[in-house]
């Protein structure tokens, strides 16, 4: 069911500003950082379309809200699978990490609803948190951890191992794409489809891999000891990890600004707007926007 409808009140225009004092690499000059709204259970996956609005996920809420260019907040999907990480394909269909029934979905800007994936190797997955769709083909990469959920029946993993997965345009099931990874989380690639960043959270790292002939991914190698919920990349090279605030690094992983976020924990970033210069952060029960100097990526 496809629900759409304004939310009074919650609007771009908000009254609640913080500081952001350690960010001015990737700030633009003056900016704070804005409440948008804080009536959520906690937020997820944010993932911005080709007009520039955003999608964001209420996971808890079983919902998949819409923040527009103009500033209005609507629901965009309800029930949503459980979604938690969002991408979009190049023909517009909104993709979703829908742990409910632990199913990687595509949805049409219609709402329509198609599984790709259900499991690996007849077994059902753990939980699919996060994807990222190379650019570059439209193979989709996503990881596999497990969190337990309350809404399950289910107690304990049909897997064996938390994974990172790929699944090639019009495959009927995925490939392992990367193992050895205690719980990865977060995951985003560069835009010639070259380099695939993966972090693993419960590890505290996140690892560059080599992106090759049918999506291969080889040459793991560690960019920097900081785990991550979720990531971003900017058009400079630079990559956004959350957890504790969100923190930046160079392309060449060095840490150059720390954006300090109300609340216990930061779980996702994206860049928003019409010339994506607009950071938004989803941070458990509320979401913020931040002005940025620099272009973000889709």
């Amino acid at each position: 069911m496809m629900v759409s409808f304004l939310l009074a009140g919650a609007l771009a225009v908000a009254d609640t500003v913080y500081p952001a004092p350690n960010a001015q690499a990737v700030a633009a000059p003056g900016a704070r950082l804005t409440l948008v709204a804080k009536q959520f259970k906690f937020t997820e996956g944010p993932a911005v379309d080709h007009a520039g609005n955003v999608f964001f996920t209420d996971q808890p809420n079983d919902k998949i809200w819409k923040y527009s260019t103009d500033g209005q907040l609507t629901v965009f999907l309800s029930p949503s699978g459980r979604a938690n990480g969002l991408d979009f394909d190049a023909k517009g269909n909104l993709l979703a990490c829908a742990d409910a029934q632990n199913q990687l979905w595509s949805i049409s800007p219609a709402g329509k609803v198609t599984v790709l994936a259900d499991g690996f190797e007849r077994h059902h997955f753990n939980g699919p948190n996060d994807l990222w769709v190379n650019p570059k083909g439209g193979g989709i990469y996503f990881t596999d951890p497990y969190y337990q959920r309350d809404y399950w029946a289910r107690t304990a993993p049909d897997l064996t191992a938390q994974n990172v997965y790929y699944l090639a345009p019009g495959a009927p099931a995925p490939v392992l794409a990367a193992d050895q990874l205690r719980q990865p989380n977060g995951l985003v690639g560069t835009p010639d489809g070259r380099q695939l960043f993966v972090a693993d959270i419960e590890a505290n790292k996140t690892y560059r891999y080599q992106i090759g002939p049918g999506g291969r991914l080889s040459n793991r190698q560690l960019f920097v000891a900081q785990g991550s919920d979720g990531m971003a990349l900017d058009s400079k090279g630079n990559l956004y990890l959350t957890g504790q605030g969100v923190t930046v690094y160079s392309a060449q992983g060095q840490k150059i600004a720390h954006i300090d976020v109300p609340g216990a924990w930061t779980g996702n970033v994206c860049f928003a707007g019409k010339d994506l210069k607009t950071l938004f952060i989803t941070a458990s029960e509320a979401v913020y926007t931040l002005p940025l100097r620099v272009k973000g990526l889709r």
